[in-house]
């Protein structure tokens, strides 16, 4: 969770295991937890810090679709059936923490 998340408030979260990086958010009402790879997580902070460009077509491991809603749903290219639900706010914070480096431990994982 990212120190730019308010106490007590609802954020996206990252956890990681020894194979896996876990996302998920406090207030997302399916529960999903998405599962996906260390290299995966690694090229969505890379592109959400501008380091690395992300372009259609190009596979990233990871989908983030903005939706009109205000909704952000976050996919996993090999669980496409997983989606983890949160909110514009949510997820420019949750965006704050990564370009702040606060991440950035779970990418020695890669």
């Amino acid at each position: 969770m990212s120190s730019y998340c308010g106490e007590g408030e609802s954020c996206v979260h990252v956890a990681a295991t020894a194979r896996a990086i876990h996302i998920t958010e406090s207030a997302d009402p399916s529960g999903a937890i998405l599962t996906t790879t260390p290299g995966a997580f690694s090229t969505l902070v890379q592109a959400l810090k501008g380091e690395r460009e992300v372009t259609v077509g190009r596979p990233t491991g990871i989908e983030v679709v903005l939706g009109e809603d205000n909704t952000v749903r976050i996919r996993a290219a090999a669980t496409p059936g997983t989606a983890v639900t949160t909110d514009r706010p949510r997820w420019d914070t949750f965006v704050r923490g990564v370009r702040a480096g606060e991440f950035d431990h779970f990418l020695a994982r890669t």
